[in-house]
């Protein structure tokens, strides 16, 4: 590690109650597939009450929970009516204390998504600014431009949205107004100051209420600034996106906007914490979220976006270890969320360079006849890699499902779904409903146990043998594997560091404070296993020896864990290896 970058190995990882998010086991719940109470095929909040054991059983430190605001669904709750209610569908405020009661009880956190970027059209902001005239104070809550033509029948530019089709939508007097996501999510102006407050009261309502933290979704597109005369979409996307002056993009600015929510979660003790998701061009403009005058942390997808492959990891690791000493935040690592393809899928595909989105496309789009899907090898590789990132210091993200080793659902009927992405391309993005399919509880029923009845989108009949019924007493089971690895992090995790000991190139090992190890095995032979007590494997291993695409932490002998407190060194304990200095991060 360079000298210039502050070192973290004395930063303790437990003791503050103010910094329990650091090294923390946080769970995504996608609430209308998580488990439904009252029968009426979504998910919601009493569900997650229910299934509170579950969620302690398996071992987590948090839950994040994505939107269950008041919404037409547009685009799966983003799209947000009312900042300060429960969806009726998904419960009542009442319901929401009586789970984050029930949560807290079990010792676990709350954190709750919040999406400040833009609100439903249905939000009553947005109706208001329907109903009054151009240049109001309605509309300023808003990003309105005229039309271009002589009647403002054209678009102020030829934007396109994230999910296809136009960026700007017309509302019949000459103006048009600008939805990045889905035409009902109209982007909001925040150099409004009456939206900056309202975000504060909203900050305040539900910390107020218990939550412990928030996911900020699109944290790097709140502030804009739009010239007069637009760009074109061809010279938007020329523009240079590193500088922090993009008209749309990680402005500068908008870490003025965190800093006023840094002071609101200040006021709470222990302070509330928020987690950025900002998809921004280099880790130094991402790590700016992840400030201590900010927000305090970022999403870091890197691994997300990564093949199995150990150099691409072990890059990755070191570069976030090193951004994150220089923020003081720590980093986080994920592989799967409601965006994505799950990474047992992922990995069961052939890879295709850096773009999750890319690897699976030609999968998804065949409804998952081609390529061919290696269920059993994604499943090792996952388990594999989820085993080396539960070892790493920082925060943890997992996504429900993944810890039964749940597989993407491909061949959704195209009358079945819902994700507004596959409606506005159309044979180009079959969208992120097959990673959204509700969870299976039990091996059989309407719904494998997730409601009295049916599920709002469709579960293929594999769902039965990756049930939560069908792996709870299985000690071999993907479940039993995650609450293994979870129950044995919150023992070991100590001070946020690592050491990595060079190994042959398909093969990372790196050494954590307290005498333990994680070997990961990505190549397709065998390597040498070091000396040690096996604590935990991601498949079967052997006397002295590693099988391929397979993780493992070791308890380090007593001896060598000496050297390492004492001098920083650690030797590699297999017949014939010579020492080697590990290298500190």
């Amino acid at each position: 590690m360079p000298d210039t970058l502050t070192d973290p190995r004395d930063r303790p990882a437990t003791g503050d109650p103010g910094s329990w998010w650091r090294q923390a086991a946080v769970y995504q719940i996608y609430p209308r597939s998580f488990a439904d109470a009252n029968g009426d095929g979504i998910g919601d909040l009493a569900g997650i009450t229910e299934r509170i054991g579950y969620l302690r059983d398996l071992g987590i430190d948090a839950v994040w929970l994505s939107p269950f605001y008041p919404s037409a669904l547009a685009d799966g709750g983003y799209d947000v009516d009312d900042y300060r209610d429960v969806d009726p569908r998904l419960g009542t405020l009442a319901d929401f204390d009586s789970m984050t009661s029930a949560l807290h009880a079990a010792n676990i956190k709350l954190i709750v998504d919040i999406v400040p970027n833009h609100t439903s059209d249905r939000h009553e902001w947005f109706r208001e600014a329907l109903a009054s005239p151009r240049g109001s104070s309605a509309r300023n809550r808003y990003i309105f431009r005229d039309g271009l033509g002589v009647d403002g029948s054209l678009p102020p530019a030829d934007w396109v949205s994230a999910f296809g089709g136009p960026a700007w939508e017309p509302v019949g007097d000459g103006q048009w107004y600008l939805h990045y996501f889905a035409t009902e999510q109209p982007d909001l102006n925040w150099k409004n100051p009456e939206v900056r407050e309202d975000f504060l009261k909203t900050l305040r309502f539900w910390s107020d209420r218990g939550v412990d933290g928030f996911r900020v979704d699109v944290a790097h597109g709140c502030a804009k600034e739009l010239p007069e005369v637009l760009p074109s979409q061809a010279e938007l996307d020329a523009l240079d996106a590193t500088t922090g002056q993009h008209p749309l993009w990680d402005r500068d600015e908008v870490h003025e906007i965190y800093a006023e929510w840094r002071s609101v979660f200040n006021e709470y003790s222990p302070p509330r914490t928020a987690v950025a998701e900002a998809w921004v061009a280099t880790p130094d403009r991402r790590h700016r979220y992840a400030s201590i005058d900010g927000l305090g942390q970022a999403f870091n997808f890197d691994l997300l976006e990564a093949d199995f492959d150990a150099a691409s990891f072990r890059g990755i690791i070191t570069s976030n270890l090193a951004q994150s000493a220089r923020t003081g935040s720590s980093t986080t690592w994920v592989f799967s969320n409601h965006d994505v393809v799950r990474h047992a899928t992922r990995y069961a595909l052939p890879p295709r360079g850096s773009s999750t989105e890319k690897q699976g496309a030609s999968w998804l789009l065949t409804g998952g006849t081609a390529p061919v899907l290696d269920i059993e090898g994604g499943l090792r590789r996952a388990r594999a890699a989820t085993l080396l990132m539960l070892g790493l210091p920082g925060s943890a993200y997992l996504y429900q499902g993944e810890e039964l080793g749940l597989q993407e659902v491909a061949d959704i009927p195209d009358a079945e779904r819902q994700d507004p992405s596959f409606f506005r391309n159309p044979g180009v993005d079959v969208g992120r409903d097959g990673c959204r399919v509700p969870l299976p509880w039990k091996r059989s029923g309407p719904s494998f146990g997730f409601g009295a009845t049916g599920a709002h989108l469709p579960q293929p009949g594999w769902f039965s043998d990756f049930s939560v019924e069908a792996e709870e007493d299985d000690t071999t089971s993907t479940l039993a594997f995650y609450r293994q690895a979870l129950a044995l992090r919150k023992d070991l995790q100590t001070v946020e560091s690592l050491e990595w000991i060079d190994s042959d190139e398909t093969v990372l090992h790196y050494v954590r404070p307290g005498g333990w190890s994680v070997v990961a095995n990505f190549g397709t032979r065998d390597a040498p296993l070091p000396a040690g007590e096996v604590l935990i494997a991601s498949s079967p291993v052997g006397e002295g020896r590693l099988p391929s695409e397979t993780a493992v932490w070791l308890k380090t002998p007593s001896a060598q864990g000496s050297r390492l407190r004492s001098s920083g060194r650690c030797r590699r304990s297999t017949p014939g290896s010579r020492h080697r200095r590990p290298r500190r991060y």
